[in-house]
């Protein structure tokens, strides 16, 4: 749990609602429960172990791991050693990786990578701009100042991007050491990523990829500890989040695009798996956008 006098917490004057938070925390009082934020959270460990239940699968986390998650992200720490580090969340209307990708180039990599842990071992000197970056942001919280934003997202920009660019690097070194099961793991991502809109069901992609469903499926199990079920749920709801926060399009054409002809069956499938219904998505998330003259305009 936060102290009061390590939490720092920014507000919009305009209606009053979180945009962006820092603090430290030195036991697991804070996440030791299942949430469902509605904004996007980063968690430094830097001391202490445990077990991250995220998504459809569990994992062992240590010392210096970097966790990240995106609204309605399901995650909880279960501690075996005491946790202490820091933490930086912020809501989608106060920065959007969907909206910013081009720039930063995280989507994919530290959030939304279906196919690997929602999180990055940081070794030493990596650790040691990322402490620089995070007493900047601490500073520029606690002194208030023209283009406070501006400067805040910055920081937050370059953060993001530098963990993101740690962790590909680690996944790069991790697939040329495994053995030559990843030609396949590698096809089958591949395949996810070109058909998710229209194939929906797992031996549809054994097919594809000439192997039994049932070969498939121990391979996708040992290497991604989740079924192809379940990487395929996930990509679809990613996508599905994506269309909600990004554009105004009616709830029954994202379904359609999606591959739903029922727009009530794909909103049981969202909710089922974000915990949340399509339309409370983009009410609760930030629909950050408005339409002015027949024209889509993003804030």
């Amino acid at each position: 749990m936060p102290d009061n006098n390590n939490i720092l917490t920014l507000i919009d004057p305009a209606n009053g609602h979180f945009l962006f938070r820092w603090f430290t925390f030195d036991y697991n009082s804070q996440f030791n429960y299942l949430r469902r934020n509605n904004y996007y959270s980063v968690i430094w460990v830097k001391q202490g172990a445990g077990k991250l239940r995220s998504d459809f699968s569990e994992h062992d986390f240590k010392d210096n791991d970097l966790l990240a998650f995106t609204p309605y992200q399901p995650f909880m720490l279960t501690e075996s050693k005491p946790l202490s580090g820091v933490c930086i969340e912020f809501h989608p209307d106060f920065f959007c990786i969907h909206k910013h990708d081009k720039e930063i180039s995280c989507s994919g990599v530290l959030f939304n990578n279906i196919y690997s842990p929602p999180f990055v071992n940081i070794d030493s000197n990596t650790a040691v701009i990322l402490d620089l970056l995070l007493g900047q942001i601490k500073a520029e919280m606690e002194n208030e100042a023209m283009a406070q934003y501006e400067i805040l997202i910055s920081y937050l920009k370059i953060f993001l991007i530098t963990a993101s660019r740690l962790k590909a690097a680690q996944q790069e070194l991790h697939s040329q050491e495994t053995d030559t099961k990843v030609s396949i793991l590698q096809n089958l991502k591949e395949s996810i990523e070109l058909n998710f809109k229209t194939k929906h069901s797992p031996s549809e992609y054994a097919d594809m990829l000439n192997i039994s469903a049932k070969a498939l499926a121990r391979i996708t199990k040992t290497h991604f500890n989740k079924t192809i079920s379940n990487l395929i749920a996930e990509r679809i709801v990613i996508e599905a989040k994506r269309e909600l926060y990004l554009t105004n399009r009616p709830i029954k054409e994202i379904a359609y695009s999606l591959g739903y002809e029922d727009e009530y069956y794909f909103s049981r499938f969202f909710k089922t798996n974000a915990d949340v219904s399509p339309q409370m998505y983009r009410d609760k998330v930030g629909f950050a956008k408005a339409v002015v003259n027949g024209k889509l305009m993003i804030n």
